[in-house]
């Protein structure tokens, strides 16, 4: 059984490199998913006021906005209603960490990402946001 029929999520991926961009798409799409794609911070939030999205895998350096100023954004507009946003980096020191979670951010992943870390990120949030009734799969 694919990944998104246990948990029906939509997903945008912030990432600006082209590569990386078609990688993550990959994957996603092993696992059942049709992701959105934004290359930086701007994209992320015209996305977010055009579709309902679950989570957000937020690239950290990107150009133009930051993954960081993107998640603040975010949480100033959506409050405690905003997407979960999951960091994305090769920086995985506790201090960066730390300044992920700090920033508003719900969880992290290492880069390069794999099909099993994008599963352990979707089974432990798809299955704390069902549980709380909190992803558009609940809404259908």
């Amino acid at each position: 059984m694919a990944l998104n029929s246990k948990f029906p999520l939509n997903i945008l991926v912030a990432e600006d490199n082209s590569i990386n961009q078609k990688l993550i798409k990959r994957i996603f799409q092993i696992l059942g998913y049709e992701i959105e794609l934004a290359a930086n911070g701007y994209k992320v939030l015209e996305v977010l006021d055009r579709i309902k999205i679950d989570i957000v895998f937020m690239d950290i350096q990107m150009p133009e906005m930051d993954g960081l100023e993107a998640t603040r954004q975010i949480i100033a507009k959506c409050g405690n209603i905003k997407p979960l946003i999951i960091a994305m980096t090769a920086n995985t020191l506790q201090d960066d960490r730390y300044k992920y979670l700090e920033a508003g951010m719900d969880d992290y992943v290492s880069k390069p990402l794999t099909i099993s870390s994008i599963t352990a990120i979707i089974e432990k949030w798809g299955l704390t946001m069902h549980n709380a009734g909190n992803y558009t799969g609940d809404k259908d």
